[in-house]
């Protein structure tokens, strides 16, 4: 099977007439006259009416940039966005003494939680570079233990999270 390249024209009998715009390894991207942009799978049934000769990438952009997030999030120190619960934010954290004459501490609390997502993120990076280390296994295990603890205990912080795919995780207990 030729893959066509980007430009190709072509009539299909669900969508009608349009031109592919992407090609990604499994589909190609078209934009048709009446219904849009639509991905049919390479192996579709359509009529060509004019083939591009370009050369086709097969790796669309769009897979070039959920690889490069992917790499940048497990490999670097980027903070990556993570929403706050709306009850809490524009809210302040407040901490008072509990000994009498010294002055207390106001912070907001959107400045504290960046701070607890970038431990978050600092941890996991640390986690990735112990596992990537030349560290023997049982030296690798012990690490992921302090790491496992120190995510314990965080997760009082678990409420300031908007979802729960963003808090911290512990040991589970048994």
């Amino acid at each position: 099977m030729k893959i066509l390249g980007i430009g190709s024209r072509i009539n299909h009998p669900e969508y009608g007439k349009g031109v592919i715009t992407n090609v990604s390894s499994k589909d190609y991207w078209v934009t048709f006259i009446e219904s849009g942009l639509e991905t049919i799978a390479l192996n579709s049934e359509f009529e060509v009416i004019e083939a591009a000769e370009n050369e086709v990438d097969t790796i669309s952009f769009y897979d070039i940039e959920s690889s490069l997030k992917s790499i940048l999030r497990k490999w670097s120190d980027v903070t990556e966005t993570v929403p706050m619960a709306d009850k809490w934010k524009g809210g302040d954290l407040i901490l008072k003494p509990g000994q009498a004459g010294v002055q207390g501490k106001e912070v907001a609390i959107d400045t504290f939680f960046n701070k607890i997502v970038m431990v978050r993120d600092r941890l996991r990076v640390m986690e990735q570079k112990i596992n990537a280390s030349n560290l023997d296994n049982s030296e690798k295990v012990d690490l992921q233990q302090y790491i496992t603890r120190i995510y314990g205990s965080l997760t009082t912080f678990n409420v300031l999270f908007k979802t729960n795919s963003d808090y911290f995780v512990g040991e589970k207990s048994k």
